[in-house]
């Protein structure tokens, strides 16, 4: 799968991924008003209305992107629909020849870990069938429980050939209150991209492994120390955009091929008809809205990597 990442972001020569982390006051009214017309203001009409912004959103965007990222939490507070509404999701994007990770940031241990890893990225035994419950193509995982919580899935994603973004340095402001502190005078997070740069000799590609990290572009001094800790990791880099991470701050993620990260951007996306910068498409075009920003960004992106060279 990782080899398919790599391609898609070639052919499309857009390293980004949007992320479909739909919440109710990002949805336009219009959109809402149906969903509600058809199913009541009920739970199934939340997940209706999540799934119709995603589909636009997806048919609008699909020939310029390689990847989605569906942030599971805002699909799981609507309840079984919500999830529901999840793996529709998924099935659509993957339809469309996206690759699709899933943010699930499970952290779990021994069989627990096992059942999350079977259920969004293995199959799953019921009497003499095999089912994919969730069937994501990458999952992103919590590692600080160590070990016990990784090697369940990395089991599982050299059985299916799928792979993880693990988190070694995330882009939230309180990350530092573990994963800066010193363990024999060096950084948790670093400790922790050695740890990912091990788990992935463990189950590689052509030139990168299946296992990721996590890194925020929040901080690209530490995205640039990470880079050479984890050289033939991909790095799934969130912060962009909203959080007030810049194509300039995310070069030193990359590789000198060009290749080696895929930078996230959610509601900078999908609620981009609510910036004042497409204010002019109106809540009626939100589609096209996500369109432009995903070219703004792509444009962002590579006008900073060309010229770094």
């Amino acid at each position: 799968m990782i080899q398919k990442l790599i391609s898609k972001i070639q052919q499309t020569k857009a390293p980004i991924v949007v992320g479909l982390d739909p919440m109710l006051k990002y949805i336009p009214e219009h959109i809402q008003k149906k969903a509600f017309d058809e199913y009541g203001e009920t739970l199934e009409g939340a997940a209706e209305a999540v799934w119709q912004f995603n589909k636009a959103i997806v048919d609008a965007t699909c020939d310029l992107i390689p990847a989605v990222k569906p942030q599971i939490a805002m699909y799981e507070q609507f309840g079984i629909e919500g999830m529901k509404a999840y793996e529709r999701t998924v099935s659509y994007c993957q339809e469309k020849g996206l690759v699709v990770i899933g943010d699930i940031k499970r952290g779990d241990i021994g069989s627990t870990s096992e059942a999350y890893a079977i259920g969004h990225l293995g199959k799953v035994q019921v009497g003499s069938k095999t089912y994919s419950g969730f069937h994501e193509d990458f999952a992103t995982i919590n590692p600080y429980m160590g070990s016990d919580s990784v090697l369940p899935f990395v089991k599982v994603c050299k059985e299916e050939k799928k792979g993880l973004f693990i988190l070694v340095k995330t882009s939230n402001p309180s990350s530092g209150e573990l994963q800066d502190k010193l363990v024999d005078g060096r950084p948790v997070y670093e400790l922790m991209g050695e740890y990912v740069a091990k788990w992935g000799e463990e189950h590689m590609g052509d030139q990168y492994s299946y296992i990721g990290a996590v890194v925020g572009a929040t901080y690209p001094e530490m995205g640039k120390v990470l880079r050479k800790v984890m050289p033939k990791s991909y790095i799934l880099v969130p912060g962009y955009g909203a959080q007030g991470g810049k194509g300039k701050d995310l070069v030193h993620f990359f590789n000198e091929d060009g290749l080696g990260a895929i930078v996230n951007s959610s509601r900078g996306i999908i609620a981009a008809y609510q910036q004042e910068a497409y204010a002019k498409f109106g809540a009626e075009n939100f589609a096209e809205a996500s369109r432009q920003a995903v070219l703004d960004m792509v444009a962002d992106i590579n006008g900073a990597l060309e010229a770094a060279k």
